[in-house]
């Protein structure tokens, strides 16, 4: 691995990411230290470049997470996987509990110990969301890269308080935006913002109730 603290910080600087805590590039990369030997036994992500997975993966997280509304005291990262975007919010916004929800159980092993080697204080479920207790609910609950996300998406507004974070294409948008039509209380969705490096993916966060 030759990427430096220094190169990831370069990298969001360049997305616009900066005043993030102090030690926070440190902690991704040890996050990406540790991805790429998982990665090598285990498919956490298809891609396997240290630089890319900076650009694409670190990069768009962490402008998710800079992002996200204040106020917002607990997140549930909706079928995780590697991680995404829950570390990353965990590490840029330490204030929030996040909750990674894995129904894999080596990809929960993973993120178990991507917790411990990342230091933060990131609570791991694993199993499918619906098993979790039904009185257990978020401020906010996110959804990247999710498999079948017409279904999950139904799933993750039974947990949701306040708002429901996708990282999609903005091709898929008007689909799931459908989604959160007709629930009690309504989503309202906040204008969307592109997310660096991709001309095609952006951030929809919808709101429940009113915003503001």
């Amino acid at each position: 691995m030759n990427a430096t603290a220094q190169q990831i910080e370069q990298a969001f600087a360049e997305a616009g990411i900066t005043g993030l805590p102090a030690g926070a590039c440190d902690q991704f990369l040890a996050y990406l230290g540790l991805l790429l030997h998982w990665n090598a036994r285990l498919s956490l992500t298809a891609i396997r470049e240290p630089e890319q997975i900076i650009d694409r993966h670190f990069v768009e997280c962490a402008f998710a997470a800079q992002h996200l509304p204040p106020g917002i005291d607990s997140l549930l990262d909706y079928g995780s996987g590697a991680g995404f975007p829950g570390i990353p919010i965990a590490i840029c916004r330490p204030e929030i509990r996040v909750v990674l929800a894995e129904s894999q159980g080596k990809k929960a092993s993973f993120l178990r110990e991507a917790v411990r080697a990342v230091g933060t204080a990131s609570e791991v479920f694993d199993g499918r969301v619906e098993a979790l207790p039904q009185s257990q609910r978020f401020h906010a609950v996110s959804l990247r890269a999710v498999e079948k996300m017409e279904l999950a998406i139904p799933v993750a507004l039974e947990r949701v308080e306040r708002y429901l974070v996708l990282l999609i294409s903005e091709a898929n948008a008007p689909e799931y935006w459908r989604l959160g039509t007709g629930i009690t209380p309504e989503l309202e969705w906040l204008e969307p913002v592109r997310l660096p490096n991709s001309d095609q993916r952006i951030l929809s966060i919808g709101s429940i109730g009113s915003i503001g």
